[in-house]
């Protein structure tokens, strides 16, 4: 059946024609006897549009797409036969024209702080000449380096205020401390970490990188940290633990003037001094103490957890090292093959011809270690095990150095493997987001098996490596193995629940531990459930490569909340953070079990920061100003929309 073209009266009756924008397009022909084909003589190339004979919706998208930023006037309707009709059917005029959006002169400001804070600029930048011609057309915006100041210290008592009252609201909350040097001066920073009762999710905030003067001495570090800390009113019973590195100054420190709170013991020294024994004091002594000393007397401190991810790094410097250089089968072997890598890393980093050299065979660099981080170390001897054997010796010949046996780079291959692990373990427990103080057990155990498991199929060059480093980790972390506090936060982490514990004693250990917390907590200090919990978190992907459980059946949420019914169910409920809001006191014991976290991760990138800020172009940036813009960094104070400037 043949269709016939349409004709023009239909084309002219066309709604199109009576569009009141249709003077903007010029009609070229029909394309069947439905559609039409025009041209917009507003684009500066035009184009041909197809549209239906009875619509202009792709004309009206057209121009709101393409023509959005001019004001569109309507046709005058042709109306000559005076029917007025026609006039009550007219559509109200169309602009698709945006108005400027006005700032406020404070918001402006606001955004220029941003932009000096976020990048970490000198404040001299707001008297650059650039910088004014930049913002020299926006009213009431140009500010001299003294007002900016001004307005920044009042931007950061805004912060200080707002952060105490956030913490005075939490129940349980962490802190990491640490010490740093830079252009010949010392600070000692501080971090406070909690978990939102709400969300589930790890919250962070920067609240001292302070000026340490004198020598880094114990007792002079308990003060400066107590000081710290009843600035911010964190009391030791709201601070759950304090994460330091293992610094003989930091352990001792909070040796000597922790807060112990301990029947057992109180009891235990009443036995051993004598029920009526007399204690003399020297008098003299007392009252010659200056007021240093009564200072230091009336220091507390909260607990203290070790940094486990130092401690893991004096394992493989320590213990591992010690061993490969005196065990007979490795000793030779491990300096003969370190001294190699070394020639090699030194080559390619202080000439340019070895660099290029380097690249052209394996399309990479080679990763120089830093002695402080033994990461650093694994990552540069996996770099050369990635190439073969020919590439790495091919370089050692252009570099003149001694090239790598078989036995050598078996070796560099077979103590990547074993370590292989570690450094996954590592990485998990310097995390912030998704890691807790309850990640810290399993995270041991199942390094610890998984480096057992490497002992098949090694070479007698290193088939005694994975039992040292078994016993070293069972050394160095006897204190935490097996502790109350470690336990009761891995058991109450939805993510592992007893899924890491194989033994059945072991289990049955562990949920009555956790029974018996449950049944310490009175109802009011249960937190309420909340109705609609957010999604799960995102985990990533090589910690879900590390952790691998055999997935539990989930339990029901509508069961009687006894303690032994909440500690069955929550045992048997799904592992995602979230079903917390359906168990109230195992909530509550995650909350304050979990608070801490495994490293002291936190402050040393409060440190990283603080080194971009404190360049040596800025020495003369005075202590205080430099704290005020770290801290307003790291807490992201303008970024996140809480800043105003006056």
């Amino acid at each position: 059946m043949m269709t016939s073209e349409p004709s023009d009266s239909q084309t002219l009756d066309s709604t199109f024609s009576r569009w009141a924008y249709a003077h903007y397009f010029n009609f070229v022909k029909n394309k069947d006897i439905k559609n039409i084909v025009v041209k917009c003589t507003l684009c500066a190339q035009p184009k041909e549009l197809s549209t239906s004979r009875n619509s202009t919706s792709n004309l009206t998208k057209h121009l709101q797409r393409c023509h959005s930023n001019m004001k569109l006037a309507r046709k005058q309707a042709d109306n000559e036969s005076g029917d007025k009709t026609l006039d009550k059917t007219k559509q109200p005029k169309l602009t698709f024209s945006r108005p400027p959006e006005i700032l406020k002169p404070q918001e402006v400001r606001r955004l220029v702080a941003e932009y000096v804070v976020e990048d970490m600029l000198p404040l001299s930048t707001v008297e650059s000449p650039a910088f004014r011609k930049l913002v020299s057309k926006i009213p009431h915006v140009l500010q001299s380096r003294k007002t900016f100041t001004k307005d920044l210290d009042e931007a950061y008592t805004v912060m200080t205020r707002e952060l105490k009252k956030t913490i005075e609201v939490q129940n349980h909350v962490s802190t990491t401390a640490d010490l740093w040097s830079s252009n010949n001066r010392s600070f000692l920073g501080v971090t406070v970490h909690w978990i939102d009762s709400v969300s589930l999710k790890r919250r962070k905030a920067a609240i001292a990188c302070r000026r340490f003067r004198g020598r880094h001495t114990y007792d002079r570090i308990a003060t400066e940290i107590e000081d710290i800390f009843s600035e911010y009113g964190l009391t030791p019973e709201k601070i759950t633990a304090c994460v330091t590195d293992n610094g003989s100054n930091f352990v001792k420190a909070f040796r000597e003037y922790q807060h112990v709170e301990s029947e057992e013991e109180e009891g235990e020294g009443e036995e051993e001094s004598g029920e009526g024994e007399v204690h003399f004091v020297d008098l003299h002594s007392v009252l010659s103490a200056d007021d240093e000393d009564a200072q230091l007397g009336l220091c507390v401190l909260p607990p203290h957890h070790r940094c486990a991810a130092h401690t893991l790094n004096l394992v493989a410097n320590n213990e591992v090292d010690k061993w490969l250089a005196t065990n007979p089968e490795s000793r030779a072997v491990y300096r003969s093959a370190t001294a190699k890598c070394s020639s090699l890393w030194t080559k390619s980093s202080r000439s340019t011809v070895a660099a290029e050299c380097v690249e052209e065979v394996s399309d990479r660099k080679l990763i120089v270690p830093t002695v402080t981080r033994w990461n650093s170390f694994y990552d540069a001897y996996s770099r050369i095990t990635e190439m073969s054997l020919t590439d790495i010796n091919n370089l050692c010949t252009q570099f003149q150095i001694k090239c790598m046996n078989d036995r050598e780079y078996l070796f560099l291959k077979e103590y990547c493997a074993i370590m292989k692990p570690f450094t996954v373990a590592l990485d998990i427990l310097q995390g912030e987001e998704t890691c807790f103080y309850g990640t810290l057990q399993p995270t041991l155990e199942i390094l610890m098996a998984k480096t057992l498991a490497m002992k098949n199929g090694l070479s007698p060059m290193t088939t005694g490596l994975p039992e040292v480093i078994v016993g070293a980790i069972k050394t160095r972390f006897a204190a935490i193995i097996d502790s109350k506090t470690a336990l009761l936060a891995s058991v109450s982490l939805p993510k592992f629940k007893l899924r890491w514990v194989k033994e059945e004693a072991r289990r049955d250990h562990i949920t009555l531990l956790l029974t018996t917390e449950c049944r310490t907590l009175t109802t009011e200090e249960l937190a309420a459930v909340v109705p609609d919990p957010p999604q799960p978190a995102a985990v990533a992907p090589s910690e879900e490569d590390f952790f691998s459980f055999e997935e539990q059946v989930n339990g029901s949420a509508d069961a009687p909340m006894s303690v032994e019914t909440e500690v069955t169910s929550y045992l048997n409920s799904a592992p995602v953070m979230e079903s917390l809001h359906l168990f109230p006191r195992i909530k509550k014991i995650a909350l304050r079990y979990n608070a801490p976290t495994p490293s002291s991760a936190p402050v040393e990138r409060l440190f990283n920061l603080g080194s971009l800020v404190l360049t040596p172009k800025r020495n003369r940036l005075s202590d205080g100003r430099f704290q005020r813009l770290l801290l307003m960094r790291f807490n992201r104070f303008f970024s996140q929309g809480d800043g105003e400037m006056g």
